[in-house]
């Protein structure tokens, strides 16, 4: 009977800490001297031995899935050609887009430079986002109550502390912390924050059934201010 237990306790420890906050990379990729689109090609994007990747459909367009919130850095291989160091900026539950990208066919590894991804929320989803560079200048970063109402007008709170969203029930509300839901995110360092979004309606089906909103906390990991170090580099 103690086995049992304890196997269906790893399970649904194994199960709250799979929900990891991800998003995607879009991008259309083009011959430089063509300007014809590519199709075929493969752009790939690594983190920790593991390989998220797409390949490019006809009018050269890709999009690469379910990636870990962060910074990465793309490489795309058509045929014996590749460029690399495409930097992407990937926010919590929305895209990253890339734009267009041409594409050098000169056989070596080319280093290049995208313009700033442009961030679309899934479905235009009510959300706010703060990433670490924000905290960091943000005069309530050192209260994560205070920073959670400045980001909607929509968050109000209690005589008691307790956070409130507009049109919902008091406590009618969740915390997820890096996938996992928790009773508040109070105690969470500021400076140990990567990303916070503020879901003030409309939940994605992954962070359950409430009627009121979600505050969404993704802690700094080691592979992340790996990354991050070197796109400083």
């Amino acid at each position: 009977m103690k086995s049992i237990s304890f196997i269906i306790i790893c399970f649904l420890t194994s199960t709250a800490f799979g929900q990891i906050v991800s998003g995607d990379i879009l991008g259309t990729l083009f011959d430089l001297n063509t300007k014809e689109p590519i199709f075929n090609a493969r752009a790939v994007v690594e983190d920790n031995g593991r390989k998220y990747q797409a390949l490019t459909e006809p009018d050269g367009r890709f999009r690469i899935v379910g990636i870990p919130a962060g910074k990465y850095y793309l490489y795309i291989i058509s045929g014996k050609d590749t460029m690399k160091n495409i930097l992407a900026d990937v926010p919590m539950e929305a895209y990253c887009n890339l734009g267009d990208i041409l594409f050098e066919r000169i056989n070596v590894f080319k280093t290049v430079t995208v313009k700033s991804g442009v961030k679309l929320v899934f479905g235009e989803l009510p959300t706010k986002e703060l990433t670490a560079a924000d905290i960091k200048v943000n005069v309530n970063k050192f209260d994560v109550r205070t920073l959670a109402i400045s980001m909607s007008s929509e968050i109000k709170q209690d005589e008691n502390g307790e956070l409130m969203f507009r049109g919902a029930r008091k406590g009618d509300m969740i915390y997820i912390v890096d996938g996992v839901k928790c009773s508040d995110v109070f105690n969470v360092p500021s400076v140990s924050i990567s990303k916070m979004m503020v879901f003030t309606g409309g939940l994605p089906a992954k962070y359950g059934d409430t009627m009121g909103g979600a505050i969404v906390v993704e802690t700094k990991g080691y592979f992340e201010l790996y990354r991050s170090w070197l796109a400083a580099q």
